[in-house]
């Protein structure tokens, strides 16, 4: 019996360095918690473009275009209104903007808002 005691005290003692040896590398990392992202972790010409809120008939697509000659890395919409639905969120089809459509029910027109992640 002895010996199955040392070994898995042995074993113990290992797993707890290897664990704190993961930890400290781990808390390694300077960047406080809950901090922003510097500026090295957005990319070149990052921009983010905003198309407010407007009432269009339902399943009326309303499209964002990046400026310049900025490219779409990602986007969304959202749909407003009492039983409002989204029914489509995408990119345009060249990459240079991005488009939402709704529905409401019960009524001819929805409230959309679009919203686009661009870059160089």
């Amino acid at each position: 019996m002895r010996p199955k005691k040392s070994t898995a005290l042995a074993l113990s003692v290992m797993l707890t360095g290897a664990c704190l040896a993961t930890v400290a590398s781990a808390s390694a990392d300077t960047t406080p918690a809950g901090a922003p992202p510097g500026p090295a972790a957005l990319p070149p010409g990052y921009q983010l473009v905003t198309l407010p809120n407007a009432n269009v008939p339902n399943f009326q697509r309303r499209t964002l275009y990046c400026p310049g000659s900025k490219r779409v890395l990602g986007g969304g919409a959202e749909a407003r209104g009492n039983r409002a639905i989204l029914v489509g969120s995408f990119p345009t089809d060249d990459a240079r903007g991005w488009i939402g459509l709704g529905r409401q029910d019960g009524y001819n027109d929805v409230g959309i808002s679009v919203f686009a992640i661009c870059a160089d």
